[in-house]
């Protein structure tokens, strides 16, 4: 999946334009730049891919899924619904706002189930975000509709799902807001950065100044940009967007080689009795960044991982146990643990999640593992990925009969 396994001349053709105008802020210093704006380049390249109006470069996925929230007003007490499995990110950047995050089951498509979106809604919800979790889409439409239905806004944290689409859509493009990572394992990468993307020009303009103290960018002197509202920092450099705009236009390359990589691998194991694979919802098309599947029972889905692993297949991820992408681990959301005193509206309005009743995404999880599709596998290693995974699966399942 990493954009890095492949960084190579082009990467180094954009950040060696960076350094010899020495110019490394993303505003300013126009007469030294000799003619360079690698993070607006980037921002139109975005744009034209996901066929969007606008795109913000930030610093981060975390900070677009916050500035993505910002722009559109989610503020103290607002609720946000989000899916049980993700990243810790994406709840972090709703308590950033003073927001609270309602976290609600996956379904066997280890993205939100609408079902439970429409049971969690209350009059103070503002937000449905669902995330795309590795490599693949929640149900679009039915979410719209619900979205529609409610007065909801719809963001798509697309972070680990850029390239893929839904309704011949790009994933991010769908909802009203779409944010990606740009981050060092993502399928393109800054080094570290993100982008959001939108078709409101509200959203634009409003996250172009949030992300950046609130300046408003008028005129060409920066000492003498007002500030329409309160804004912190959260810009990206120019070396960062230099590489992503080396990344992006190598983008549909990439996904190609996941695609190809990630055919041979299902094609070993899809068929074994007793293993099932994820579901992706009607009119979705994958990023193939990564293989998920499921294994008939939790027990079964452990030893799995383990052989595997065990077998020489790295990459393979059982995020059940995982300490940063599911709700069981975490412990400091829970607990509200941090450092300084948080807004009352989330300590009053967060669920208490020791008590939450979460066994239908403990159901898809504990049974799920997910391997890695990688761009820098010759196609031999590729064969002997599928035939080592094939024998394991086989030999695992033939001895629980």
């Amino acid at each position: 999946m990493p954009g890095f396994e492949l960084f190579g001349d082009q990467e180094r053709k954009q950040v060696n334009d960076v350094l010899e105008s020495g110019v490394l802020m993303r505003y300013g210093f126009d007469g030294m730049r000799n003619g360079h704006w690698k993070a607006v380049e980037l921002e139109d390249a975005i744009s034209k891919r996901m066929e969007v109006k606008h795109t913000q470069l930030v610093s981060s996925g975390t900070s677009a899924l916050t500035v993505a929230l910002a722009s559109a007003g989610i503020g103290a007490g607002d609720e946000v619904i989000m899916p049980t499995f993700t990243f810790v990110a994406s709840f972090e950047s709703i308590i950033a706002l003073g927001a609270v995050p309602v976290l609600v089951d996956i379904d066997n498509t280890l993205t939100l189930d609408p079902k439970k979106v429409k049971e969690a809604i209350t009059d103070k919800t503002k937000v449905v975000m669902p995330v795309h979790m590795c490599g693949s889409m929640a149900d679009l439409k039915a979410l719209s509709l619900i979205c529609k239905e409610h007065n909801l806004l719809l963001l798509e944290d697309a972070c680990q799902a850029i390239g893929g689409s839904f309704d011949g859509k790009p994933l991010g493009s769908y909802g009203d807001l779409g944010c990606f990572s740009f981050d060092y394992v993502k399928t393109i990468t800054c080094g570290e950065g993100g982008a959001i993307i939108t078709n409101n020009e509200d959203y634009k303009i409003n996250s172009d100044h949030y992300s950046d103290h609130g300046h408003d960018h008028i005129g060409k002197d920066r000492g003498a940009e007002t500030h329409p509202f309160l804004g912190y920092n959260y810009r990206i450099s120019e070396l960062n967007a230099a590489v992503g705009l080396a990344q992006i236009a190598r983008l549909d390359e990439f996904i190609d080689i996941q695609k190809k990589n990630y055919a041979i691998l299902r094609n070993a194991i899809e068929n074994i009795p007793g293993v099932e694979m994820r579901s992706v919802p009607d009119g979705g098309v994958e990023n193939y960044s990564f293989l998920s599947f499921f294994m008939p029972d939790e027990v079964t889905a452990r030893t799995t991982q383990k052989e595997l692993v065990n077998n020489g297949v790295d990459g393979c991820f059982y995020w059940f146990d995982n300490n940063w992408h599911y709700i069981k681990k975490w412990d400091h959301l829970k607990d509200l643990k941090t450092l300084g005193k948080l807004p009352q509206e989330v300590v009053i309005g967060l669920p208490d999640y020791h008590m939450q009743d979460f066994k239908q995404s403990d159901h898809w999880l504990g049974r799920n593992i997910s391997i890695l599709i990688k761009l820098s596998w010759t196609e031999e290693e590729v064969k002997q990925r599928a035939e080592k995974m094939n024998e394991v699966l086989e030999n695992i399942l033939e001895t629980a009969k």
